[in-house]
């Protein structure tokens, strides 16, 4: 099959998130089952030495990257607002090249590429599919614009597709509380990119002065509200004092991950001022590829205190690295490791400070968890979600195949 997957942000921006890399990941191992891919997203400012493992050339609509069969085109962008890109190359991209793709898969929304190539999409009767990615939900911020997309725009492109994605049974559950028929919703869980060798213990905290005897908490993921790394510091300073002072008198929270929000880090540090804990709490900025999974390797517990998650492919990194994990249970990932590999907690703050109290003052607990890890992020491989999604693009291409040209 020809594929076609729209994104806004693609490797290697990973700065724009986890769809930023599991695209890549998905792309990746469909092009080594012999399928042909190209993703369509937005320029963030690519250069052929951000990703040396590619091969790049400029071309009409901006660059034109190959990486092991896949072809990827970031394309120009002639103005932004926030993560929201315009990019007029991609009208001449569907005018000369859609009709060469069997299918298209469409990955999140509020943004411009998706509706675009599912109008010519329907226009050239190519089926597609559509991967909401969490987004489906205005939450948070600019939840008016959001509802005024989803009626010029995102409506339209959803009542279009052949399917949904959903990431997790909490998100069909979404989906189907907003109006969508469930028989139109497919599960299809996330995968973990494992890494080609876990790093050895110590290197994440001799760069950030954490000692070797310290517990070490550890949040990595961009730095938003919607994730909520202020409520996991004030569970922190909530832990610190309603626990015996030698068990957390040596601990170091660590929050990692590019700001997404601007002055947003800034609110943080304040708040661990005002709770008396900045000392304690350290801000890393983004962590990637090497000293990401060392971050993951040497942190005691690994929290997501997230308001919102559709999966959280941070938790299963965490996990692949022996790591215990907390999750709230607003993450869609939470049933696959509750009890298993970590606890879950409700979005609040006795409960998230309850969960590391438990888990930090309980060595044999997580013991357990930690001897159970490698195993539960085995099963969160990538092989059975591809396999899946191979099945579901026969299904449309041959529910809804191209229209055969007649030649004179």
């Amino acid at each position: 099959m020809k594929i076609l997957k729209t994104t806004q942000a693609y490797y290697p921006f990973q700065e724009k998130g986890g769809p930023a890399v599991k695209v890549r990941s998905i792309a990746l191992r469909l092009a080594q089952s012999a399928h042909s891919v190209t993703i369509l997203t937005a320029d963030w400012g690519f250069e052929p030495r951000m990703a040396p493992e590619m091969t790049a050339e400029k071309c009409l609509w901006g660059w034109r990257a190959q990486e092991r069969g896949v072809e990827a085109v970031f394309l120009r962008n002639a103005g932004r607002f926030r993560s929201l890109s315009l990019n007029p190359g991609m009208f001449g991209f569907c005018r000369e090249r859609l009709s060469d793709y069997d299918l298209a898969h469409v990955y999140g929304l509020y943004d411009l590429l998706g509706p675009t190539v599912t109008f010519f999409c329907r226009e050239n009767l190519i089926p597609y599919v559509v991967e909401p990615m969490g987004m489906f939900r205005p939450i948070v911020r600019n939840i008016g614009l959001k509802k005024a997309y989803h009626w010029m725009l995102g409506n339209r492109l959803l009542a279009g597709a052949y399917r949904l994605i959903a990431t997790s049974d909490q998100e069909k559950q979404e989906l189907v509380d907003g109006g969508i028929d469930s028989a139109q919703i497919v599960v299809r869980r996330n995968g973990v990119e494992m890494p080609v060798s876990i790093p050895a213990c110590g290197a994440f905290r001799t760069e950030w002065h954490v000692p070797r005897d310290a517990t070490l908490v550890l949040y990595l993921g961009r730095v938003e509200a919607k994730k909520s790394p202020g409520l996991l510091i004030e569970a922190f300073a909530r832990w610190r004092k309603i626990s015996p002072s030698g068990a957390n008198s040596n601990s170091v929270l660590v929050v990692a991950g590019p700001e997404k929000d601007r002055g947003y880090s800034a609110q943080l540090r304040s708040l661990t001022c005002s709770l008396g804990i900045s000392e304690a709490v350290r801000f890393t900025g983004p962590l990637y590829d090497e000293r990401k999974w060392s971050a993951y390797r040497d942190a005691d517990v690994f929290v997501l205190p997230s308001q919102n998650e559709n999966f959280g492919n941070s938790v299963a990194e965490a996990m692949a690295c022996g790591t215990p994990v907390i999750v709230t249970d607003q993450c869609g990932i939470a049933p696959l490791i509750a009890g298993r590999t970590g606890l879950v907690a409700r979005h609040d703050l006795d409960s998230i400070a309850n969960a590391l109290k438990t888990l930090l003052e309980d060595e044999s607990t997580r013991a357990r968890f930690r001897g159970a890890c490698p195993s539960v992020a085995k099963e969160l491989s990538w092989e059975k979600p591809v396999t899946e999604m191979i099945d579901l693009y026969r299904k449309a291409v041959e529910h809804n195949p191209k229209p055969v040209l007649q030649t004179a």
